[in-house]
Order: C-alpha cells, then structure tokens, then sequence
C-alpha cells in the first residue's frame, strides 16, 4: 500500500459510511414521523376517549409532550404521510428488530403484517382509509423498501402534498434517478417539470438533460435539516451554514451595536422562524429598550437586489404579528448590502408598510489618503 492507496482508502471509508449514517438516520426518522402519524389516526378512529379531544386533539398532544420539534403542524404533516404511504406498514416488520416491532406496534397490526402477503394489500388495511376523497388507493406506487431508501423525509414531505397519484409517483421516480437535493426537487415541482415532461416528446432525452444540470443529493443535505436535527437532539446552531465572511461581519456588527448603540438588547442570531412549512433564518433580532420595537438586522454579501426587501419585508410582518407585545411599536428593519442602488432601493422598498432602512457596509477602512479627501470635502461645506 503506497500512499496514494491509502489517502485514497480513508476518503472511500469516509465517503461509505457517511452515507451510510445519513441513510440509517433518515430511515429512523420516517418510521418514527409514519408511526406517530398511524398512532393518530387510529386513535381518531378508535380511540376510547377520541370524543373527549375532538378538534383539539393535535393541540392537546403538543401541550402534554412538550418535546421539541413535536407540535400541532407536525402531527398534521405525520398523519398525512400515514394516509399518503400507507405501505410503509410492511417495511417497519423488515427493517426493525422484532421485539423492536412489538414494542412500536400494537398486536393485531403484526398480526396483519404477518398474513398480508404484498403491499397492495397493506394499503387496503381498514386502519389505512383515507379521509382525502381526492386519492386513490389503486394509483401505482414504488416500492416501499426504494422509497425508504432514497428519499429522505424531507424529499417525501414535500412529494406526498401533491394529491395527484400518477404525479407524485412521477416525482418519486425523477428524483429517485436523478438523486435530487431538496431544493431540487422543490425547483423542478416549482417550474413544473411534470407538466413540462408530458408536453415533451421524448420524454426520456427530456429527463436526461434534467438530471444532467440538477443539483444531487448529498449526505450532509440529509442530516442539516430542521426536522432532523430536532430528531437528533442537536443544537439548533448545526444549521447555521453561513460562509466565513458573512459570520466575521455579523460577529463584529453584533458587537458594535451592543457596544455603542444605546438602547440595544440582543435577543437572537440566525433566530429560526416557521412560515407556512418553509424555515428561515432572520441575522440578528435585537429589541431596542428605547423605542420600544424589535430591531431586525439581514446582511447581504453581495449587492442589493429588489428580493432582499421582500424578504425583510416579511420577516417585518412576522414579528408584528407574532412577536410584538400589545405596548410595542411596529418593527424596524436595517437591510445591510455590500453595494446598493439608490433607484433600485428606492422603487424596491416603496409602498411598504414597514421601516426599512438600507444601507451598504464597508469591509475594511479606506487608506488614509481616501479619509483626508473625504474629510476635506465635510468640512468644506461648512
């Protein structure tokens, strides 16, 4: 073994098992958000005491575990991934311990797994009715085992929205052969690659030259995900992915206003907020003591574009609706940039009903020669 052999050696065991894990994870993960939904619906169905909850039953769930990542949206989003793959009953006897088994499923669910003899039949299991009208239990699906193995949960929360069978089944397939990031999975549902790929005529020189410019999926795409790492048990500051320059400017700008910025009281940085199913990260929240309003700061590292104000913008109407306390004044937002145009910002930003402030941030000083003239040119206009 030389060691060209050996460098070679350590990436191969590093690259294997890395995806390995990433694949053991995400797998532990669907089981559990599937179980969670099944144990719902079959308490919505046959609970003893279902009357007592009702409606509420989702929000009572949330208040009594109190567990991270655990809430009322997600209790929806793990019943509709029941209703939606119900096949993924079979795979939970194949792929778990049997005492394992016992543990997570009642008896006569086991006993069901036992004498179904194909997937077709677990998807026409009583406890797996759906109570979307709109879906058809006879649509042709992958096999389980495949979808378990390729698509990690996020690729499936995203699939099982749409209601379409024969289209979810086609996303299935083309993300399954392309290995599509999650971005470009949601991209390729976004620009209509369904639609598209039925008007083309030769759909298979058309899916090649998709898959040939798409962005794959890789190991850490799996586990740097929210849902994830409430899973894990991880810090939330895993997810922040922010390049080197970008957290140097938020480090000293974080600072600077603390220092010298009378009335700052900092609250958050890459404060992490739910809209809809989609996750965001707000820079740095403070709360000024003076004012009385949340002060939102977003840096740009490259120049202003007409988007960034929107973004601010609903950030903005989030903590007015969310955050502010009944005695505060509406939020603030500071959008720093490396460059700006001033029509642009002007024409971007107005018509909001919002504070908005953009500026452009310098990196580092001018030399001292640039200074004097500046200076030279103030005092002039006194």
């Amino acid at each position: 073994m030389n060691f060209n052999v050996l460098a070679k050696q350590i990436q191969m065991a590093q690259s294997v098992l890395q995806t390995t894990a990433a694949h053991t994870i995400n797998v532990a993960l669907t089981l559990r958000n599937w179980l969670i939904g099944y144990y719902i619906v079959e308490f919505e169905q046959n609970g003893e005491d279902r009357a007592q909850y009702g409606e509420k039953l989702l929000q009572n769930l949330e208040k009594r575990l109190q567990t991270k990542g655990l809430t009322e949206r997600r209790f929806r989003e793990y019943r509709r991934l029941y209703q939606v793959y119900p096949q993924i009953r079979q795979e939970i006897a194949n792929l778990l311990p049997s005492h394992t088994v016992q543990q997570l499923l009642p008896a006569d669910t086991i006993r069901h797994l036992a004498s179904a003899e194909s997937e077709t039949e677990i998807r026409h299991m009583p406890c797996a009715e759906f109570q979307y009208a709109d879906i058809d239990l006879n649509s042709t699906f992958l096999p389980t085992r495949l979808l378990l193995s390729k698509l990690p949960y996020s690729h499936l929360k995203t699939i099982m929205k749409i209601d379409n069978p024969t289209k979810r089944a086609f996303y299935e397939s083309e993300c399954i052969k392309g290995c599509w990031s999650f971005v470009e999975l949601e991209r390729q549902i976004n620009t209509l690659y369904y639609e598209r790929s039925g008007l083309s005529k030769d759909k298979n020189v058309f899916s090649a030259w998709v898959n040939q410019q798409s962005v794959q999926l890789q190991p850490k795409d799996v586990i740097n995900t929210p849902i994830t790492l409430e899973f894990l048990g991880l810090s939330e500051r895993a997810l922040v992915t922010e390049n080197d320059l970008e957290q140097a400017i938020l480090d000293n700008l974080q600072h600077f206003l603390m220092e010298m910025g009378r009335g700052f009281c900092f609250e958050a940085r890459q404060k992490r907020i739910l809209i809809d199913d989609d996750y965001f990260f707000v820079d740095l929240v403070f709360y000024h003591r003076i004012l009385k309003c949340h002060v939102i700061v977003e840096l740009k590292v490259d120049k202003f574009r007409h988007e960034h104000a929107s973004q601010l913008n609903m950030y903005l109407n989030y903590f007015k609706n969310e955050e502010m306390a009944p005695n505060d004044n509406p939020p603030v937002g500071i959008l720093l940039c490396a460059d700006k145009g001033n029509m642009q910002v002007k024409y971007a930003t107005s018509g909001f009903d919002q504070n908005i402030f953009v500026q452009k941030y310098l990196i580092e000083l001018p030399d001292e020669s640039t200074l004097r003239d500046y200076l030279a040119k103030e005092l002039a206009g006194y």
